[in-house]
């Protein structure tokens, strides 16, 4: 076991006074980290707490697989780590270093932002690996939930409620997550077909014990990633088929789709906005205008379009799922989907409860935050 002795000095009583500060004010305070993902979301409000002088890796078992490192820890400091013992994050949180402001993607803007890569489908999100966080609230209240090991929740599970939260219930200072050790042997397969039938294909597989762990559709070529002991991956690669992808190309591909430097994602026209679609993976793909591209298990969908957002809502939602204005667009039509009344009420009082001053990232979720 690694254990890391990092100075606090006086930052968290910075933190602290900051944020009672400004709950005394009722003035909005903007939580940032590298500010990687400054464009996600609603709106951002607010002096800025920048989080980055609280960093470093606290504790880290390779035996139990679980890591624990402050907020301002860069991912990839984090990333480095698990690599030197052959273990990763196992839902691929993406970067998006060249979205941002230039600064570099931190743990707790990860878990913030609640964003996972190709892995998502067959690994989990973020919140099904977060076993543990302490945060401080509105009130400047240190609170501790979960723990670092995986049976440690007995109620509400408030350590994956701060998931993609998007920093609007506390400043969250420190995280354990749980971590996998990298797979044996990868192969990359791609195929020529068209959408109906790559979702009719990858939902076939998915049904069947194949070591699969992504699968993304663009242009008329999908793509399908396995994962696991050699003979696993060998044994899939002749039941489907298809051609083999040199490693390398392989790895440049799925990075893509992670940080959206993927050429699909490369250039928004003036007008348009990237949809992020969420459907039962089964759902036949829509006929909107522009260009398309489907991954995780076909139950992600992308959509470049001018098309008007109410209808690309109304779309998803006949599909069984919800249409998020992920960047570009016009963010007056609103970024997430508007919740139900009973949710919408359970947000309400859980804000309530972890920042009853509405100081903590205002606006950036939904406009009544």
């Amino acid at each position: 076991m690694e254990r890391t002795q990092i100075p606090e000095a006086n930052i968290l009583d910075t933190f602290r006074s900051q944020i009672t500060g400004a709950t005394a004010r009722r003035a909005p305070l903007r939580i940032r980290g590298g500010g990687s993902k400054d464009w996600y979301g609603q709106s951002l409000e607010g002096d800025v707490l920048d989080t980055r002088a609280y960093a470093g890796i606290v504790e880290y078992d390779p035996a139990e697989l679980v890591i624990t490192a402050r907020c301002g820890t860069p991912l990839a400091e984090i990333e480095q780590k698990l690599a030197e013992h052959n273990q990763t994050l196992p839902f691929e949180p993406p970067h998006f270093a060249h979205f941002g402001s230039g600064g570099a993607a931190t743990l707790g803007g990860c878990v913030a932002a609640g964003l996972a890569g190709p892995r998502r489908q067959f690994a989990g999100a973020i919140r099904d690996f977060v076993l543990g966080v302490t945060i401080l609230d509105g009130r400047g209240q240190l609170l501790n939930f979960g723990g670092r090991v995986m049976k440690n929740v007995a109620g509400y599970d408030v350590a994956r409620l701060m998931a993609g939260s998007l920093g609007t219930l506390g400043l969250i200072l420190e995280v354990s997550v749980k971590v996998l050790p990298v797979a044996v042997a990868e192969n990359t397969l791609k195929f020529e077909c068209n959408a109906s039938d790559a979702v009719r294909k990858i939902n076939e597989w998915a049904g069947r014990p194949l070591p699969i762990s992504a699968t993304a559709w663009r242009s008329g070529v999908m793509a399908i990633r396995l994962a696991g002991a050699e003979a696993a991956v060998k044994a899939a690669r002749t039941t489907l088929g298809g051609e083999s992808v040199d490693a390398v190309e392989a790895t440049r591909f799925w990075e893509g789709l992670r940080e959206q430097t993927d050429p699909f994602f490369a250039t928004l026209p003036e007008g348009f906005g990237l949809w992020r679609v969420a459907v039962p993976p089964v759902a036949e793909p829509a006929t909107l205008p522009g260009e398309r591209l489907m991954e995780w298990g076909c139950a992600q969908r992308w959509w470049i379009t001018d098309a008007d957002p109410q209808r690309v809502r109304m779309d998803a939602r006949q599909a069984g799922g919800h249409a998020t204005l992920f960047r570009g667009g016009n963010k007056q039509v609103g970024v997430f989907t508007p919740l139900a009344p009973p949710l919408m009420n359970i947000h309400r009082r859980l804000k309530q409860a972890f920042d009853p001053a509405h100081i903590f990232n205002r606006g950036r979720l939904y406009p009544e935050f």
